[in-house]
């Protein structure tokens, strides 16, 4: 801990996001800004930032970690509603398999790190290890401890590999949680959301806060830190998280000009009839 955090990477891609000064005080949402306005705004900054991504070949990988429904799944959808998904993916492993699990605990997911010009965004990740696997008994103490050893060298190599790597826990408070647990229960759409395993999350909270700290202790490292968001409001977290991982990647607006829409082809062709094609039902008009 304690890390100096404004000093630039080796890769020369990190920057230390930009301080705020006294003529840049924190936004109030609906008094100084509208949230879909400056949601909006960010989301065309994230459009450029991929163009950057894409054409100067650069690999990201950013980390979502936190509490059962503290927004981690909101933020990512914000980021991504407005970005090519060929550029810009989503990864949510589910439950190891039998074959996973006598892999290489990290093999699983290097899988899915990225390429020239990506950004993978890892909804949970490896640090399930150091979460729900050591709180709930699904790996051993020998594990665990091996996890904590080598996470932070398994994420040096990917920094000096040019990874650009950032990792965000998202906090909440237990009272805020309960709330959002017992609106979903209440919303047949969001019902699904909530695991037995995310159940068992609130009677361990105690537990789960003691492997974060620990986790913490050994994984917060200068080449990797640990950003911490304060999620108890779901848009200030979504706005705060979007601008600042704008402001730890430097590019520039490379965003194409509107291009020109050519003219129809008016040659000639006798079209098969519609009444041959099957439609569907217009229930709704």
């Amino acid at each position: 801990m304690g890390k100096n955090r404004d000093e630039d990477s080796k890769n020369g891609h990190i920057v230390s996001p930009p301080a705020l000064t006294q003529q840049q005080k924190p936004l109030s949402l609906g008094r100084d800004c509208s949230y879909k306005r400056e949601l909006r705004r960010l989301q065309v900054e994230l459009v450029k930032l991929q163009e950057w991504v894409r054409l100067k070949g650069l690999r990201v990988v950013v980390l979502f970690e936190g509490r059962d429904a503290a927004g981690k799944g909101g933020t990512i959808k914000r980021i991504t509603e407005s970005l090519n998904p060929r550029v810009c993916r989503v990864v949510a492993l589910g439950t190891p398999t039998e074959r996973e699990k006598t892999q290489w605990y990290f093999q699983r997911y290097a899988a899915h790190l990225p390429a020239s010009g990506e950004v993978v965004l890892f909804d949970r990740s490896w640090y399930n290890r150091a979460g729900v696997e050591h709180v709930m008994g699904f790996c051993s103490d020998s594990e665990y401890l091996e996890f904590l050893h080598s996470c932070p060298e398994f994420e040096r190599m990917l920094v000096r590999s040019g990874i650009i790597l950032v990792k965000y826990w998202f906090s909440v408070s237990d009272e805020e949680q309960e709330r959002r647990f017992q609106q979903r229960i209440r919303d047949v759409t969001k019902r699904w959301k909530l695991s037995p395993m995310d159940l068992e999350s609130r009677r361990r909270w105690v537990e789960y806060s003691r492997a974060k700290d620990e986790m913490f202790a050994c994984t917060d490292i200068k080449q990797a830190p640990w950003y911490v968001v304060d999620a108890e409001s779901k848009k200030r977290a979504r706005l705060n998280v979007i601008r600042h991982l704008l402001s730890l990647i430097r590019y520039e607006d490379l965003t194409p000009k509107p291009p020109k829409l050519p003219p129809l082809e008016k040659t000639k062709y006798i079209r098969t009839p519609m009444h041959d094609q099957t439609f569907i039902p217009e229930v709704y008009r």
